[in-house]
């Protein structure tokens, strides 16, 4: 048996990204929303 998730930081960047956010209107949208909010987190942090 295998586990459905197998995390990793370069692929959770890339889409969840703030850069990623920051490309299209939708995500700074969401990232309004968020500070708006008052999320400690308005993106993922990009893996090094």
């Amino acid at each position: 048996m295998s586990f459905t998730y197998h995390p990793k930081k370069k692929k959770r960047a890339n889409t969840h990204g703030f850069l990623r956010r920051k490309k299209t209107k939708t995500g700074r949208q969401v990232m309004q929303k968020r500070r708006q909010k008052g999320r400690k987190r308005i993106a993922v942090k990009v893996a090094k």
